[in-house]
């Protein structure tokens, strides 16, 4: 989406850099083993589609070595600095604009599908974008499927972390976000025409990086949510000190990861 059509997180602000890091640490691990274990190596032509950050591509770039090539696009390339080659960066509205030309030999989209009200017509031609013999890869949150902050509601702090996700995830649903998207991966990449589909999911617990998503994310949305009367600010004050101790366990929303092959 782009910022016009009112992308919730919006990638211009200082705090998108810190939601990416946090990100990044939580995730980037669970998803480098499920792009491994397909076989990535060095001469993969790979696209990186919404890349956000820097620490996908750099990985991808460090797996497909000089031969290879990393093409990282997003509507907004600011955070997308300091690569080098075999990464390429580039603006690109996956929603509006034609795929990059070439077949790849891996597609790869995180957390970016969801907010697209064209969702699963972007996946077709992601999927179209794939090589024979290579593979889609979608990874996506499904807030439904766990909708709590803290799924362990043992006190007020954590009654108070679960009413501000759920005014968080009442702006997503307002913004056109599928919050049961993730679970519908494997029928879409199917219906892609792609096989040996699999998938799985991701529910981290707690972990420092998560309290500081948590708290980025807040941070980020504040003003939404309390012109929407979401929560006060004085609800907001006193979340974000909790997320500054250690007590307070809070998780993200599952993440799915699905995978399929373009039939050779």
């Amino acid at each position: 989406m782009t910022h016009e059509d009112g992308y919730l997180l919006d990638n211009r602000q200082r705090e998108a850099g810190r939601r990416f890091d946090a990100l990044a640490e939580i995730f980037d691990p669970w998803t480098l083993d499920h792009l491994d274990r397909l076989g990535l190596t060095a001469g993969w032509r790979c696209w990186e589609v919404g890349a956000g950050g820097t620490s996908i591509p750099a990985a991808l770039a460090e797996r497909v070595g000089s031969t290879g090539l990393v093409l990282a696009t997003d509507i907004d390339a600011s955070w997308l600095t300091g690569l080098t080659a075999p990464v390429e960066v580039r603006r690109h509205d996956v929603a509006k604009d034609e795929p990059p030309a070439g077949d790849f030999d891996l597609v790869h989209a995180r957390l970016v599908l969801v907010h697209l009200p064209e969702r699963a017509e972007v996946l077709r031609r992601l999927a179209a974008a794939v090589r024979p013999g290579g593979w889609l890869v979608v990874e996506d949150a499904d807030p439904a499927l766990q909708p709590l902050a803290c799924p362990d509601e043992r006190g007020r702090a954590e009654e108070l972390a679960n009413h501000i996700r759920r005014g968080f995830r009442t702006l997503l649903a307002q913004r056109g976000v599928d919050l049961a998207f993730g679970r519908s991966l494997p029928a879409l990449l199917r219906g892609a025409g792609l096989g040996d589909v699999r998938a799985e999911g991701y529910l981290p617990l707690t972990s420092p990086a998560c309290r500081e998503l948590e708290a980025a994310t807040v941070r980020q949305l504040r003003q939404q949510l309390v012109a929407n009367g979401l929560a006060t600010e004085a609800e907001i004050d006193q979340h974000l000190a909790n997320l500054r101790g250690e007590d307070l366990d809070v998780t993200t929303a599952p993440l799915i990861t699905c995978w399929g092959r373009r039939p050779a």
